[in-house]
Parts: C-alpha cells; sequence; structure tokens
C-alpha cells in the first residue's frame, strides 16, 4: 500500500512499514520515521513512586539483614538484599525465594500506590529501589536456576520500568 503524503510514501509489508523521502534525483530510506509518526494514542502512565520503606532505617543502621527481613517483611529492600547475599554464597535456590518474596511485596506496594501494571518505576527515586532490585535478582536467580523464559521476562519488565535501573544493575 502506498500513500501520498506531503512529498513522502510509506511503504506498508506485513508488519513493516518504512518512509521514503525524494533526494532529488531518487526516493531514499529515512530512518526515524517512527520517531517522527509513531506515538502512543493512550499515552504514558505518571511514574509510580512508593513510599519510603521504614527497613531502609535498620540497614543503614547495620542491622542483620535477615532480622531486617524477619521485622519487615513487607520490605521488597529487605528481601532484594537477602537473595542477593544468598546468591553470593550459592545459595541459588534460597536466592530466587527471596527475590520472588520482594518481588511480590513490591507488586502490592505498587498496585496500592497507583500502578496499573505498566508505566515508569523510576530508580532516581530511593523507595522505588527494592522493587527494582528485586526483579533484577529474580532475573539472576531465574538464570541460575536455566529458567531462560523467567529471566528474560523480568530484564524486560526492568527496562520497561526503568531504562536507568536496568543500566545500574544489569550491565
Amino acid at each position: 500500500m502506498k500513500e501520498l503524503l506531503t512529498g513522502n510514501w510509506y511503504s506498508l509489508q506485513e508488519t513493516t512499514c518504512k518512509e521514503y523521502q525524494f533526494s532529488g534525483t531518487s526516493w531514499e530510506t529515512w530512518d526515524g520515521w517512527e520517531d517522527r509518526y509513531m506515538t502512543n494514542l493512550f499515552g504514558e502512565p505518571e511514574p509510580t513512586l512508593l513510599p519510603a520503606d521504614p527497613a531502609t532505617a535498620a540497614i543503614a543502621a547495620g542491622d542483620s539483614i535477615e532480622l531486617v527481613a524477619e521485622t519487615n517483611p513487607a520490605s521488597p529492600l529487605a528481601w532484594a538484599l537477602l537473595s542477593e547475599k544468598a546468591l553470593a554464597d550459592g545459595k541459588d535456590l534460597e536466592g530466587y525465594a527471596f527475590a520472588r518474596t520482594g518481588y511480590h511485596r513490591a507488586l502490592d506496594q505498587l498496585r496500592k500506590n497507583g500502578w496499573k501494571g505498566h508505566g515508569p518505576v523510576p530508580w532516581s527515586h530511593e523507595p522505588n529501589r527494592g522493587f527494582l532490585r528485586s526483579l533484577a535478582v529474580l532475573a539472576e536467580a531465574s538464570e541460575r536456576l536455566g529458567d531462560v523464559e523467567e529471566t528474560h521476562r523480568c530484564r524486560e519488565f526492568l527496562h520497561e520500568s526503568s531504562a536507568e535501573a536496568y543500566a545500574e544493575l544489569i550491565s
């Protein structure tokens, strides 16, 4: 299908679409047409900002991470740190379980704070880091257990939630 639109024409073939521009002597492919013409008509939701995590003070005070998780079971950060510790000690199954717990605790908090299942969860907002770290460590634990699909899903979810967190935690 070709349409003439203000000196440009579009080629739609199956799932690909390219824009061609006339350079004076011939039609050339123009990269970047998606940025110019493709927009999300539904819009992007506002970033989700979680409230402060009470476990942060205990962690900063130097309490053992086990005690922090035990006394703050709703803290995604505590579970993420517990998972990181287990994985560092070679306890992959325990690390996976701790990461999964932190991930689900974080999803509960996100939903309570208006998150609708998608949208930005900025790394720059400190209380969001428990969720983002849980997601990153769940990807790592899944990879160690050979769960390729879950590894990919978690990394993609992390990248969609916060490209900054992805760069910080996955690289």
